[in-house]
């Protein structure tokens, strides 16, 4: 019986360490640093799990503090736009040895696009897309970053992308900006308060059709 115990103890132990973990913790900041952005908003970590990111002139961000993958994970999140009229969600992530942003809204309000692909940011490259998006309302985030492939969902299907690379080099941030700030992993916004929740990062440990690139 106890051998069992044992077992099963184990077996409840590797399935945690491959299901998502919790990146914010519900209580406090514990994990991340405000980012130090020219004239940035405040940063409260409420107990109900919200993260509220206030308006910063122009922008407002947080870094993750602790070591993440760069290759084979997911991450997820909830984002809500609060008021004001630009991006309420800028995420940066690690593509293996680069990193780019996830933006969400940007260029007065609708724009979501990856920034930058070949050095084009996502009013520039094709992946950039206009979506009306709604104050006052969550949207779920995911990316995926697997060999090869990028993936971008929000809400599933309000809007998607998928770039395809042979080198981590295809991505780089943009330019100009205090993004680079937010790194290695963190979120952003451009004169507007937000709120964030339920952020996650997932091993991947089986790829899905989805994840390779085309002819794999």
């Amino acid at each position: 019986m106890k051998r069992s115990l044992t077992l099963l103890a184990g077996l409840l132990a590797t399935v945690s360490l491959a299901g998502p973990a919790a990146l914010f913790n519900g209580k406090d900041l514990t994990g991340w640093k405000v980012a130090d952005m020219t004239e940035g908003g405040a940063v409260i970590a409420h107990t109900n799990g919200i993260v509220e990111c206030g308006f910063g002139n122009p922008m407002t961000g947080i870094a993750y503090t602790n070591p993440v993958p760069t290759m084979n994970y997911e991450l997820s999140l909830q984002a809500m736009r609060v008021a004001g009229m630009d991006f309420f969600c800028a995420l940066t992530l690690p593509v293996e040895t680069n990193f780019c942003t996830v933006v969400i809204g940007g260029w007065g309000g609708s724009l979501c696009g990856i920034s930058s692909v070949d050095y084009a940011d996502a009013s520039e490259n094709q992946w950039g897309e206009g979506v009306d998006l709604q104050n006052e309302r969550w949207y779920t985030l995911r990316v995926r970053v697997t060999p090869g492939v990028l993936q971008v969902f929000l809400d599933e299907d309000v809007y998607r992308a998928r770039v395809e690379f042979e080198s981590s080099s295809r991505f780089s941030l943009r330019s100009g900006s205090d993004i680079d700030k937010t790194l290695p992993l963190g979120l952003a916004t451009y004169r507007t308060r937000a709120f964030w929740r339920n952020f996650t990062l997932t091993p991947i440990t089986e790829l899905k059709a989805g994840d390779k690139p085309l002819g794999e």
